[in-house]
């Protein structure tokens, strides 16, 4: 976050002026939010976050110029902020592939005041915001394509999966399969506590950031197959 560490300074991305509007009124009534710029497309995004470094961006899919997904992997690789991508559900794969582009997670543009601050600030602590049930979404419109096969996995993909115990990768494929914790833990006779210790042990095995990129990593890999 930003040298002030109470406030989380957001740039708001969408081609929708009404849009753009009514998230920034939204949240300007909160006290530890400032929303320091807006921008029509995903060239401008780029810009304004190499200009105003906003900790948390709020990223539209479908813009004209350069869209969201292109946007999202130039500013995660500049690492200028973090990306919350802003979607209506019409393209699940769309979801996917900015989760692929480095975003933190995804929040529906229909969401409600307080769950728009809640995700801002989950983002903006470094948490990933994938909720159980969109994941399995996001999976299940990914399900008619062909994720590689283990023969195309690189050398350092094989490796890591193979540094997992058996315990871990099967925790893996649950994530992978959008179960939350607890989930995890009543399916595998675990405690919840356990279940958090194996999932943090996988990603630190795997060098993934956080269970967005896990999910990425397992689809990829074929550990979401049945």
């Amino acid at each position: 976050m930003s040298d002030n560490s109470s406030t989380i300074r957001v740039l708001i991305v969408d081609d929708q002026h009404m849009v753009r509007s009514g998230f920034s009124m939204m949240l300007s009534v909160e006290d530890d939010v400032d929303v320091v710029g807006e921008a029509p497309n995903g060239q401008v995004a780029l810009e304004k976050a190499r200009e105003l470094r906003p900790d948390v961006i709020l990223m539209d899919v479908q813009m004209p110029v350069m869209d969201g997904i292109e946007a999202t992997r130039a500013i995660v690789a500049e690492d200028l902020a973090k990306v919350l991508i802003l979607t209506t559900f019409d393209r699940d794969d769309y979801v996917f592939d900015g989760l692929q582009a480095g975003a933190s997670g995804f929040l529906l543009k229909n969401a409600g005041p307080e769950q728009l601050v809640d995700a801002l600030r989950a983002v903006a602590e470094g948490h990933a915001l994938l909720a159980p049930e969109v994941t399995r979404r996001v999976i299940a419109a990914m399900s008619d394509s062909t994720p590689r096969a283990a023969t195309g996995r690189t050398t350092g993909e094989q490796e890591a999966l193979a540094r997992l115990t058996d315990r871990e990768r099967e925790v893996l494929t649950l994530v992978a399969r959008g179960l939350s914790n607890s989930e995890i833990a009543k399916e595998l006779f675990l405690g919840e506590a356990t279940v958090k210790t194996h999932v943090s042990n996988t990603l630190a095995k795997l060098h993934l950031r956080d269970r967005v990129q896990a999910v990425v990593f397992a689809y990829e890999n074929g550990l979401t197959q049945s």
